[in-house]
């Protein structure tokens, strides 16, 4: 038996501006120590191996902010708390289901467009 990929990947937004930049920050002290919280969680429940937490650059949705996309499944939560993050790991990540009313409208987050798609809309 190999090492095993992890089920989920759970990316954080840790992207920030400094002030007077066109595009907001949706990350200061108190959101950083989101991840920190989350990672402890995971690590205390002993899931680090299948589920993985990693700090990223911005996820295009500052506005929406603090927020993280939990994959597979595209799943975009917003405006992160602890007490979200618990309800996320508990429900999304350890039963399978999405926490929809932390989930980002669909007018802000549709379906995701083929490449090949989008370069011919382009053209």
């Amino acid at each position: 038996m190999g090492f095993p990929q992890p089920a989920f990947y759970i990316f954080k937004c840790e992207q920030s501006s400094p002030p007077g930049m066109p595009k907001p920050s949706c990350v200061n002290e108190q959101t950083r120590e989101l991840y920190q919280y989350m990672s402890n969680k995971l690590m205390s429940m002993g899931v680090t191996t299948t589920v993985l937490p990693i700090r990223t650059s911005c996820l295009g949705r500052c506005q929406m902010g603090p927020v993280m996309l939990v994959e597979p499944g595209h799943y975009m939560y917003i405006g992160l708390t602890k007490e979200k993050i618990d309800r996320i790991i508990d429900e999304h990540i350890l039963n399978g289901i999405p926490v929809e009313e932390f989930l980002i409208p669909k007018e802000f987050w549709d379906e995701p467009i083929n490449p090949k798609d989008a370069m011919e809309q382009m053209a």
